[in-house]
């Protein structure tokens, strides 16, 4: 294994021809050097490469060692400027490993981690506190295939490398009903802060693909998410009890929805009592035939509140920002802002949900009541749409101060002779067309509001940091 002070991990000529041959190098400065740049929140002293420690990229020999050793030498460079590992061109087949402080994971563009399919290579971790059960299964749950917990400024990066959980082992055994413990998740980040997640493409990951709990200080950007559509629960992005998050210029489609943000499911998640706030999402586009382009709950017993959406693109998409709940939620959602919203071939323009009553268990308390309130759309353009709106909220427990203006909807030759179904919700429209509903009155020409502040995690800067090559 060789370190270098400076970021150099070591790769050939052809990390820039894309050819699979690497090359370990000593570090040196010297004639044919060069860098490759990329952008993170923190830059590195120290740098290594996968074969460094072993690994080997033909896709079929587990790295699963190769990963674990490498992270576990590099994590004591964590107080002396941080360190860095290099998935360089190859297939790295693996088992999940756990990440370390003030450390970057980046992938070359030809680099593929495969997860495994020997079950017996994922370890087993207990329910999350929140949720008070596995999501699948009533027992504990399956590691992430890259997870960490407890930790401080960590960055999943590349040039568009790819991360393949192959999760058509894991769909198998839930539509078998088999699994008696919950599906992997791609990435997981528990209890952290300062984290990066940017510039990869994921696929077919056994379950939610990127899941950063109980954390904040988040930068999710320029992710391609790719699930077959059919795929079961292959959400995108799920921002969990997190604060100050941005995603941004992500391109998913999914078997689920595209972007779930959530914070505890009933009894749990209010006992946990961790919100998700402090939230933008922009320039996001989704395909997603049976579920939504973003969506607030269901599990949201912790509070969600401050989301910033905007400039969101749905093509073939069930709905666009959907609010799911129901009673034995408790929490709420509020002070929810979207703002340009372009839509084609879509189920519901808007849909909210106060009956979406999967439980963990018996024991949620039917007093408790979501409580949604200050829902805001304005600037809405959609086409071939087959009902405009169905709004449903709580009878006794309505939701309340919702704003839509400026929403320019043409249905689909299947059109449904109802656009706008709304049962206890409150608010008020304008200029939207086809006409809304009774309980949401035309009042005039105005825009529903939207922050012009910015939140502290919009005004975080990437750095330049490099990776040196030898050739």
């Amino acid at each position: 294994m060789k370190l270098c002070s400076q970021v150099i991990g070591a790769i050939s000529l052809v990390l820039i021809l894309g050819s699979l041959n690497v090359k370990v190098v000593e570090c040196k400065v010297g004639r044919g050097l060069k860098n490759t740049e990329y952008y993170a929140i923190n830059c590195r002293k120290h740098s290594a490469v996968l074969t460094d420690f072993g690994g080997v990229g033909d896709g079929k020999t587990s790295n699963t060692k190769a990963f674990q050793s490498a992270i576990r030498k590099l994590g004591q460079y964590a107080s002396d400027g941080g360190a860095q590992l290099i998935v360089p061109p190859g297939k790295w087949l693996t088992g999940p490993f756990n990440l370390t402080s003030h450390f970057t994971l980046f992938l070359h563009k030809d680099a593929v981690i495969l997860a495994s399919q020997v079950e017996s290579e994922w370890p087993q971790l207990p329910v999350l506190p929140s949720y008070g059960r596995g999501r699948d299964a009533p027992g504990g749950r399956f590691s992430s295939l890259i997870f960490g917990t407890h930790l401080t400024d960590v960055v999943i990066t590349g040039h568009n490398g790819t991360i393949d959980g192959q999760g058509s082992y894991w769909w198998d055994k839930f539509h078998k009903n088999q699994l008696n413990l919950t599906r992997p998740y791609m990435i997981e980040i528990m209890y952290s802060d300062q984290i990066q997640i940017s510039n990869l493409t994921l696929v077919n990951s056994p379950s939610w693909f990127v899941h950063p709990i109980y954390s904040s200080n988040i930068t999710i950007k320029g992710l391609t998410i790719l699930a077959p559509v059919d795929s079961p629960n292959t959400d995108g992005i799920d921002p969990d009890s997190c604060t100050n998050t941005r995603i941004e210029d992500c391109y998913i489609v999914s078997g689920d929805d595209c972007v779930a943000v959530k914070s505890g499911w009933d009894e749990y998640g209010i006992k946990f009592g961790k919100p998700t706030q402090h939230l933008v999402i922009r320039r996001l586009t989704c395909i997603s035939p049976d579920s939504a382009m973003i969506a607030l709950g269901s599990e949201m017993s912790g509070g969600i509140q401050d989301v910033r959406v905007e400039d969101i693109t749905a093509i073939n998409t069930q709905s666009a920002v959907r609010i799911k709940t129901a009673v034995g939620r408790g929490g709420y959602v509020k002070d929810i802002f979207v703002k340009g919203m372009t839509l084609s071939t879509m189920k519901y323009v808007f849909w909210m949900t106060g009956s979406y009553g999967s439980h963990p268990d018996p024991a949620f308390d039917p007093k408790a009541l979501p409580n949604i309130t200050g829902i805001n759309y304005r600037d809405v353009v959609a086409t071939n749409v087959t009902y405009s709106a169905k709004l449903e909220g709580i009878s006794n427990d309505p939701f309340t101060g919702i704003c839509i203006s400026n929403v320019s909807i043409q249905v689909s030759e299947q059109k449904k002779k109802l656009q706008w179904n709304c049962t206890d919700v409150a608010g008020v429209t304008s200029n939207v067309t086809p006409n809304t509903c009774q309980l949401l009155p035309e009042k005039g020409k105005f825009d529903c509001p939207f922050p012009n502040d910015k939140l502290s995690i919009e005004n975080v800067q990437l750095k330049t940091c490099s990776i040196k090559k030898v050739f």
